[in-house]
């Protein structure tokens, strides 16, 4: 029995819902910046520039995006300038390559440019001039629960500058959409590991709030400590999944269209690591996985009869409009989740990467750098490459969660 969808929600105040009703004696006759993007919304998906705009007790100055930008118009990889916003004449900084542009090389593979660019901190952390004219920042995006997804690190990058300037620290919580409770996958070895893509040692798939993370970071990892206050959420329970909230579903960027898209992400997302599609360019992007060189029936049979808990996989084929393979028609496979709270998507795609070395050991590869860096080791590429049975790389690392779960106590809020 399929249970993804579990019909029983329950009401959740959301953290800047929480802010605007009881906390805004933080902001009041001060000047306030904003992070946000698309996902920065109530409840009733009312925009929170708006909102915070025609409040009297709150002077909006700024406003800064994270990759995709502050209105997510802009694609992975993609740089954004920095512009006016149109309604409000506001600054709006870019927190994702403020100082590049684009070239020739870059346009004509975008995918080569994300694997090197999204790895360095060059063009993440705000400059000194950007935030010289506000006293407090608020953070508020919606995080999807994966150490892979560069808003975290922008979290943390806009914390460190605030403690060096002086500037006070607001994060306005939001749900773990694919739960607090699960965790999944190795630790990142830092220092050597860390990059805008996994900057600190936590499981790929953390089971922690953007608040409770920005806590973790704050008090373990940041080398200086800003003055922090975390805006909880009222009604939110570790066990909940997205659709058991009542709250509308925002993409938290354009790759990242639905619940179910989040749900397969912490293991998919290592696809792009390697020359496998991951259905970028497509409706479905980390749903699906395939290449020109792949017969998809063999595949799917192939990664049917390991039995996998939670998952089937079906047969498929696309054409992706971008990205990888570009134009050309894929043969793969589909990820259905039939029970997402047994599913494993991290060592899921292990398997599935395994499985496809084994079968076309000509046609696959790695993109050794990118692939270690997101994964945050190179270990497990080594053990991949040298056969090793994956369960035994797996079994390594599952004491990292051990120790993590132990370490992340003080900080969760829920």
């Amino acid at each position: 029995m399929t249970k993804l969808i579990q019909k029983q929600t329950e009401k959740i105040i959301l953290g800047c819902e929480n802010f605007l009703a009881n906390h805004l004696d933080l902001v009041k006759g001060k000047r306030l910046g904003l992070i946000t993007n698309p996902t920065g919304v109530d409840s009733h998906l009312n925009n929170l520039i708006d909102l915070f705009h025609e409040d009297p007790d709150i002077d909006l100055v700024a406003l800064y995006g994270p990759e995709h930008g502050v209105r997510g118009n802009a694609q992975a990889g993609e740089s954004v300038p920095f512009y006016r916003d149109e309604k409000y004449g506001l600054p709006v900084f870019s927190l994702y390559g403020q100082s590049m542009e684009h070239d020739t090389g870059m346009l004509r593979d975008m995918d080569e440019h994300m694997r090197s660019f999204d790895t360095v901190e060059t063009g993440k952390v705000p400059e000194d001039a950007m935030i010289e004219n506000v006293d407090v920042l608020a953070f508020d995006i919606q995080d999807i629960g994966t150490r892979i997804y560069t808003y975290i690190s922008t979290l943390a990058y806009c914390m460190e500058v605030c403690a060096k300037n002086g500037i006070e620290f607001i994060v306005l919580d939001r749900p773990n959409p694919i739960n607090g409770v699960i965790m999944e996958g190795p630790l990142l070895e830092y220092p050597e590991f860390s990059s805008f893509v996994g900057l600190f040692p936590i499981p790929i798939r953390h089971a922690m709030t953007i608040g409770e993370l920005a806590q973790l970071f704050n008090e373990r990892f940041c080398t200086k400590k800003a003055r922090l206050t975390v805006i909880p959420m009222i009604g939110w329970k570790r066990s909940m999944w997205y659709d058991q909230t009542s709250l509308p579903w925002v993409s938290p960027s354009p790759n990242m269209p639905t619940l179910r898209t989040a749900t397969v992400y912490p293991g998919q997302v290592f696809l792009e690591g390697t020359n496998i599609s991951e259905g970028r360019g497509t409706a479905t992007p980390f749903e699906i996985l395939g290449a020109p060189w792949i017969d998809g029936q063999d595949l799917t049979e192939n990664l049917n009869s390991l039995h996998l808990q939670g998952v089937k996989f079906r047969e498929t084929r696309f054409k992706p409009s971008f990205s990888k393979f570009n134009g050309k028609l894929c043969n793969g496979a589909r990820i259905s989740v039939l029970d997402r709270n047994i599913f494993q998507p991290f060592m899921t795609t292990l398997y599935v990467i395994k499985t496809v070395k084994d079968m076309y050991p000509e046609q696959f590869r790695f993109h050794v750098e990118y692939f270690d860096k997101i994964i945050g080791s190179s270990s497990i590429r080594h053990g991949i490459e040298k056969g090793i049975i994956l369960n035994e790389i797996i079994g390594e690392y599952s004491f990292q969660l051990e120790e993590f779960s132990d370490q992340r106590k003080s900080y969760l809020l829920y």
